[in-house]
């Protein structure tokens, strides 16, 4: 377990768009963190930090992404208490959200009101001691009429997806689509999220195994793209459901207004990314661990200090993505322009601790975000029940 600062406070930092170009470059770690994402190492550092990694992109420049017309977040207000690690959030169409819970496989209902509603477990759930459990959701874009709900999960077997059916009352009518996704303790992965085109996306971590990220057979260390019965979906690079791979532990996955897909990714022991992924695409780990000067490799678009980030999930609102930070204890916002990534800047630092989950709310001219905390998991320093949901308002 890490050790938290001794105070918390609510400033925000903007960061320099870039370092000298030596920085950019690291070679594969080969352990584990503190809080066992990363290699253990100091638990802050100095606030210099984000690094502008390098756009190899071909073409003409995209427009320079500006925060300074942009919304920005207000202030957190609680939507809800007495969670324990709540991991995924999906919104159904009356506007309320389905949240799981990792470590006690329960599924809730939450009203943007407040009111909780217990709905039932997903069987055939296990822990890992680490990261492993009942992790992301995500509501069928048709659930009016077939009312499905997928999870992605840690089983006795390896990690799965899996569909059931939520009639507005209660979970029932499990089925397994995908399985044969290795598990460890740590490095799951576990977003999954319906894109645009109206197929589900996964992200895998390499389960501790940073080979399988590079052997294109493997489901480990990848984003998936599948058809709602867990079949590859059309247009997949390798006629597989893998989409992109060279991936360590991605636990985000958003699209931009223009249905731009972006990722951020758990580094090891120097940098985390935020990365745009593009189909059949090598993001480079374990080769390297941000800008990657191996030929095949794409680089991030931002990469950070393990320290200042530890990202799990991404959303995209109002002209910017914003990444939740674990060990990095933080709400980044990056302003996104076209294919390109603008200097990012932090809120709320040590001031909530540990966050998991940022999704944007539903709704027409609704500028706003739900975020969650997982203080409560092995990591964090919070007794079960000590996690909340936040709203946040864009201004």
């Amino acid at each position: 377990m890490r050790t938290r600062p001794a105070h918390r406070t609510t400033w925000t930092v903007a960061v320099p768009a870039a370092l000298a170009a030596g920085l950019l470059l690291s070679a594969p770690g080969t352990g584990r963190a503190t809080d066992m994402n990363h290699v253990a190492g100091p638990n802050h550092t100095a606030s210099t930090s984000h690094i502008a990694a390098p756009n190899h992109t071909a073409g003409s420049p995209d427009p320079t992404p500006t925060s300074t017309s942009a919304s920005e977040p207000g202030s957190p207000k609680t939507v809800s208490s007495g969670w324990s690690i709540p991991w995924g959030l999906s919104w159904l169409p009356d506007g309320s959200a389905l949240l799981t819970e990792r470590d006690s496989f329960k599924v809730y209902t939450l009203t943007q009101s407040g009111t909780k509603r217990h709905i039932g477990e997903v069987p055939n759930v296990v822990i890992t001691g680490g990261e492993g459990g009942l992790l992301s959701i995500a509501v069928s874009p048709s659930w009016k009429s077939d009312h499905y709900v997928y999870v992605m999960h840690t089983a006795a077997d390896g990690n799965r997806i899996a569909r059931m059916t939520f009639d507005g009352s209660a979970l029932s009518d499990y089925k397994v689509l995908v399985d044969g996704i290795r598990k460890n303790t740590y490095h799951n992965g576990g977003r999954i999220k319906f894109g645009p085109d109206g197929y589900l996306y996964a992200t895998t971590g390499d389960a501790q195994s940073p080979d399988l990220a590079q052997d294109k057979t493997s489901l480990n260390g990848k984003i998936l793209r599948m058809t709602p019965d867990g079949m590859p979906a059309p247009g997949n690079p390798f006629d597989s459901l893998v989409y992109s791979y060279g991936h360590r532990n991605p636990q985000g996955i958003t699209w931009d207004a223009e249905g731009r897909l972006w990722e951020g990714e758990l580094g090891d022991s120097k940098y985390d990314e935020l990365n745009l992924i593009e189909p059949g695409k090598n993001y480079g780990w374990p080769i390297c661990e941000g800008g990657c000067p191996a030929t095949g490799m794409t680089d991030p678009k931002r990469q950070w200090p393990v320290a200042e980030a530890s990202p799990s999930a991404v959303a995209y609102a109002d002209g910017a993505i914003y990444m939740a930070a674990l060990r990095g204890e933080r709400l980044w916002r990056i302003p996104v322009a076209g294919t390109s990534a603008g200097t990012p800047k932090a809120y709320y630092t040590n001031h909530y601790g540990r966050l998991r989950t940022v999704e944007s709310v539903p709704g027409p001219g609704t500028k706003s975000l739900w975020l969650t905390t997982t203080n409560a998991d092995n990591n964090g320093d919070g007794e079960a029940g000590s996690d909340k949901v936040f709203q946040i308002d864009l201004r």
